[in-house]
């Protein structure tokens, strides 16, 4: 199974946007899934269902930061390094999708109040949703860019 097809499977489970492109990469990541789907919780919905950036662009930052990031906080070139990552994977996926912002990505209105209860997984709530489609294209994207630039 693919990483796109393991992260579209953990979104259909009931795993938030980040929680499935994470935990679809929790293994090189060296975490378990229960560990990635904890650490990426407060990352669906656009950050808390605040509808900003979107939960799968947040997957594959957090993916990158375990497999490149850097604890040197004084160590300039490779946070450089680590923004000119996140930027290439975030533009891959706008390139495809057209934004890297939730509530743009789900035609929402900006003036709509965010609220913090996530919606019942319903069929209704699937067939209405890109959001399956997204964390496969995130998936798919971090794994070609883990592929073309190893560690």
């Amino acid at each position: 199974m693919t990483e796109a097809e393991r992260a579209k499977e953990l979104f259909m489970q009931g795993a938030n946007c980040a929680q499935a492109v994470f935990a679809a990469f929790a293994q090189e990541c060296g975490l378990t899934v229960e560990q990635a789907c904890i650490i990426s919780s407060g990352f669906g919905g656009g950050m808390g269902r605040m509808r900003e950036v979107c939960g799968a662009v947040s997957g594959m930052v957090l993916v990158l930061n375990m497999i490149y990031g850097s604890a040197d906080l004084n160590d300039k070139e490779a946070k450089d390094r680590q923004y000119a990552r996140i930027q290439a994977v975030a533009a891959a996926f706008k390139a495809e999708c057209g934004s890297i912002i939730c509530r743009e990505l789900l035609g929402l209105d900006k003036k709509e109040p965010a609220s913090p209860r996530s919606e019942a997984r319903t069929p209704e709530y699937y067939k209405k949703r890109p959001c399956a489609d997204m964390v496969a294209l995130a998936a798919e994207i971090t794994a070609r860019y883990l592929k073309d630039n190893p560690r």
